[in-house]
């Protein structure tokens, strides 16, 4: 029997755990910068995530024509739980999408992955998201939410989590309070252990007063880096994460260079990144959540959780995207 106790976490084996994910379908148009004056020029805080109309995607998208771009489908949460399905877990995504061709390829991409897709379409074009990436490796995203920010509390069935374990939610989505509310109640109420990563600072910053409820009734994992987690609790790293350890079962900060920080109760760990040579961090976040909770559902202590996100995060920033496309088999993994 599946327990969702706090004291439980990670302290019991997650037989067959499967993973529901739930955020922004999106399709990134990944595009590297020559310098950050691209970035002046449109108005974008380097690091940031800003929302942008259809006009202003476009013309993002047509003024940076003449540079390196690449196509992948993403979003937070679809990232997330592409690399848990990378790792043979099974898992499941609900998102909206347009009736068009970005729809049709973030649909496909789903079922090439061998991921449940739970979309619902929209006669609003597909989201996008303008990935622009600094020569030092940082994103910036100029994001058109499309269908995928008409996903709405009506969207989302009780049926949704019937044989899921764990429910995974990126922070770009509170600021639909109605539909994460709603969300996050029918998870607990069919049992399922609820994650969280903040996203971005800036949604923190605007949405404050939500999430610190949403944490507080709702969340039991919650991923940070360290600006979010100052956004949030207007604290250095180590301070902010005994808030949040105050709120959620088990608390995550990263830290960049210097790695992540984990807690659950007196539990305390810092754990280290691996060598990389990074080309694009669109995905280190995000590709750390897979390997943490891969870690939970094989009964690994907190620490190789944090070590297997690591690993993940290192790997996919060594590459455009914010997928891994290959992740060693079962029995050369670094982490077994």
């Amino acid at each position: 029997m599946f327990f969702i106790n706090k004291q439980y976490i990670c302290q019991k084996k997650f037989d067959m755990a499967k993973v529901l994910g739930m955020g922004n379908a999106l399709v990134d148009i990944m595009t590297k910068l020559k310098n950050d004056e691209t970035l002046e020029q449109f108005n974008l805080p380097k690091g940031s995530m800003q929302l942008v109309d259809h006009s202003k995607s476009n013309e993002i998208n047509t003024g940076t024509d003449h540079l390196e771009k690449q196509l992948a489908s993403g979003g937070s949460a679809a990232n997330t739980i592409h690399g848990l399905a990378k790792l043979n877990i099974e898992t499941g995504f609900i998102g909206k999408v347009g009736d068009d061709e970005f729809g049709k390829y973030f649909h496909e991409d789903l079922e090439k992955s061998k991921i449940k897709p739970l979309l619902l379409k929209s006669k609003t074009p597909s989201g996008k998201a303008m990935a622009l990436i600094s020569p030092d490796s940082e994103r910036t995203f100029a994001t058109f939410l499309g269908a995928a920010v008409e996903l709405s509390p009506d969207d989302i069935l009780p049926e949704h989590f019937d044989g899921f374990n764990f429910f995974h939610i990126e922070g770009y989505l509170v600021q639909n309070h109605e539909l994460i509310e709603r969300a996050v109640k029918l998870a607990k109420e069919k049992g399922l252990t609820v994650t969280i990563d903040m996203a971005s600072y800036n949604v923190v910053e605007e949405n404050l007063e939500f999430l610190q409820n949403l944490l507080k009734n709702y969340v039991d994992i919650v991923f940070a880096n360290e600006e979010e987690a100052k956004a949030f609790t207007g604290k250095e790293p180590e301070q902010a994460l005994n808030d949040f350890a105050e709120l959620c079962d088990i608390a995550i900060v990263k830290i960049g260079k210097n790695g992540s920080l984990i807690k659950r109760g007196e539990e305390l760990f810092k754990v280290g990144i691996i060598k990389a040579e990074s080309v694009d961090t669109t995905g280190a976040g995000d590709l750390y959540a897979s390997g943490f909770i891969y870690g939970l559902i094989n009964n690994m202590p907190l620490d190789k959780c944090g070590y297997i996100g690591s690993v993940l995060a290192g790997k996919v920033i060594e590459m455009i995207g914010p997928k891994i496309v290959t992740i060693w088999s079962e029995s050369k993994m670094p982490f077994s």
